[in-house]
Parts: C-alpha cells; sequence; structure tokens
C-alpha cells in the first residue's frame, strides 16, 4: 500500500487503534486544510479507519481490520493484541 504521509497515518491508525475515540475528538487532533498534508483523509480512502455509531448513539472513529494490519506489518506495537470494532 502506498501512502503519502505514511508515519503521520501510522500515527493516527494506532492512537485509533488505543481506543475507539470521538469523532469530534479525532477531527479536532487530525483534520488539516493543507492539502498536502491530508492525513485523516489518507487513512479513510485507504479503509484503514472508519466512522461508527458508539452504543450510546456517539459518532466514533474506529480502526479497521485493515487498519490493524497495517500496524502489525509496520511493527507498531498499539496493535498488539487489540480487536477492532469495525467490519
Amino acid at each position: 500500500m502506498q501512502l503519502e504521509n505514511r508515519s503521520l497515518v501510522l500515527d493516527l491508525v494506532e492512537w485509533v487503534a488505543g481506543a475507539p475515540r470521538p469523532y469530534r475528538e479525532v477531527m479536532d487532533a487530525w483534520r488539516t486544510s493543507c492539502p498536502r498534508l491530508a492525513v485523516w483523509e489518507e487513512a479513510v480512502d485507504h479503509d484503514l479507519i472508519t466512522r461508527t455509531i458508539g452504543g450510546n448513539g456517539d459518532n466514533l472513529v474506529v480502526v479497521t481490520e485493515r487498519g490493524l494490519k497495517l500496524l502489525n506489518e509496520a511493527g507498531r506495537p498499539g496493535a498488539r493484541g487489540l480487536s477492532t470494532g469495525a467490519r
């Protein structure tokens, strides 16, 4: 998989893999208006993270199986023993 911002995308996916994050929190931390640094968009476009609805109706961001696989392949410690809330 070719990622333009690989290190930053891995950072985002690893952060989300630690626990589902509220969508607003993710947007506050990771959205950017810089077209050359579209970390959120790249992670979503490559199906590494996704939005879902939590049990209490909150919009959450969770890591996908593909995201966990990428973390494992990259040797990121955040991927160990995690499961995904998506697909």
